[in-house]
């Protein structure tokens, strides 16, 4: 076993092994991610505790910094000291690598009244649009324009304004436009009012951040009312584990045979629907006396129809992984998406293993218990790869696995954490 240096691109995993142990689940980097936007509303000192150590959290750092903040990361601390003078500007490299580059771009824009921005980056599974972030910052009274691959937006000298504006989609809420709205809102004059508003977690998160510091935000059968402040204390608040991650070592540990305990998570944490499919699966999730969760497996796992949803639906971020652990489960799978238009970039990676898998439009089917084989195999984004990782570590023989940025970008310590529940992985530095 060996752990992983922090630029590893390749990994080669001997897989059939069961993975058993403890280990403790990271702060949640799609929570994270909002909460760096929204410390730049601050007034005074923030230290954001248990944050991720991954890649997106150093490229927000530096965007906070370029903008005039202190920002500072430390042993899981994420730290900022408001700006003396901000500049409303994100650096269009930095802005092309994460995906929250809007939810950025509306923070600064509440606080300076103009911001210029690059179309955000991340994963690229499919296209997935800002307009209902453009339109809440033309609802909060900015005129938006765009040239050259760059957004400009710009209020007029009183700064934002009270608005109201709907975040939904065909696709249902939109996460990231319901926490762009709620970073403007806080910052407006009067109230706000956002129809249609996401509830995911990332969204509870921020609001729950954003009351803890003195504005006012509650819900009704309207949608989400946001009371502007012109002052928002700093101080401390703690980032909620990854559910994502939490799940992705449940599943690996079941494809494999396995049991694992992980702390830092509790089982009313992992979504409803989630915790469903996965009894449905045969996996029990259940809180233990002395903290944190304990997953096991009752037999052999059984297939499942699932469908990804909004919260409290099957999160959109685990059906890769979901698919990747259903390869040795008993029967015929099928995994719907309704989140996005489709997401099935780790497909042609779990074939490689020797997986029965196939893709309809949206609907992917698995067919199982396939007995898998090493292969070498590339992903594209962050949760594909982690598909691809739970299918060696089921697999006979040595596989070669590519792509290891993405697995960086949202992930600080799931390979050691693997190694510590027992799989044989090893790093190799360099490659694409």
């Amino acid at each position: 076993m060996t752990t992983t240096p922090a630029r590893t691109a390749v990994v080669q995993v001997t897989g059939g092994r069961p993975l058993s142990g403890r280990i403790t689940v990271q702060g949640s980097k799609n929570i994270a991610l909002h909460l760096y936007a929204a410390s730049l509303l601050t007034d005074t000192p923030l230290d954001l505790n248990g944050a991720p150590d991954i890649i997106d959290t150093g490229i927000c750092l530096e965007i906070l910094r370029r903008a005039g903040a202190e920002a500072a990361y430390r042993d899981g601390h994420f730290t900022v000291s408001p700006a003396h003078r901000i500049r409303p500007v994100i650096d269009a490299g930095l802005g092309g690598q994460v995906r929250t580059t809007a939810v950025l771009a509306a923070a600064l824009l509440a606080c300076a009244g103009q911001v210029t921005f690059p179309y955000p980056g991340g994963d690229a599974f499919c296209p997935r649009l800002i307009d209902r972030h453009l339109a809440a910052m033309q609802a909060a009274g900015a005129e938006v324009t765009t040239s050259d691959g760059s957004i400009r937006a710009e209020c007029g000298p009183r700064g934002v304004r009270a608005f109201t504006v709907d975040v939904n989609t065909p696709y249902g809420p939109s996460l990231g436009a319901t926490v762009t709205a709620l970073l403007l809102a806080a910052r407006a004059r009067g109230t706000s009012l956002i129809t249609h508003p996401s509830i995911e977690p990332e969204v509870a998160e921020t609001a729950r951040f954003l009351a803890d510091r003195g504005v006012v935000v509650h819900v009704d059968q309207e949608g989400l009312h946001v009371g502007g402040s012109d002052w928002i204390a700093g101080g401390s608040f703690p980032v909620a584990g990854d559910r994502i991650e939490a799940a992705t070592m449940v599943m690996a540990a079941a494809a494999t045979g396995g049991s694992v305990h992980l702390d830092n998570i509790t089982a009313a944490d992992f979504p409803d629907c989630l915790s469903h499919v996965l009894a449905q699966t045969g996996l029990v999730l259940s809180d233990a006396p002395d903290g944190g969760v304990r997953a096991r497996a009752h037999g052999p796992l059984q297939a499942v129809e699932a469908v990804t949803g909004p919260h409290p639906g099957l999160p959109t971020d685990t059906a890769p992984q979901l698919a990747a652990m259903l390869t040795q489960a008993n029967g015929a799978s099928v995994i719907a998406e309704r989140v996005y238009p489709r997401r099935d970039t780790h497909v042609k990676g779990l074939r490689a293993f020797g997986a029965d898998v196939t893709t309809t439009g949206s609907v992917i089917g698995v067919r199982g218990p396939r007995r898998l084989h090493g292969a070498v195999a590339q992903a594209q984004d962050i949760r594909a790869v982690t598909a691809l990782l739970i299918a060696a570590l089921a697999a006979d023989g040595t596989s070669t696995i590519r792509g290891m940025f993405h697995l960086r970008r949202g992930y600080g310590r799931l390979l050691p954490n693997l190694a510590t529940l027992g799989a044989e992985i090893t790093a190799i530095p360099g490659g694409p």
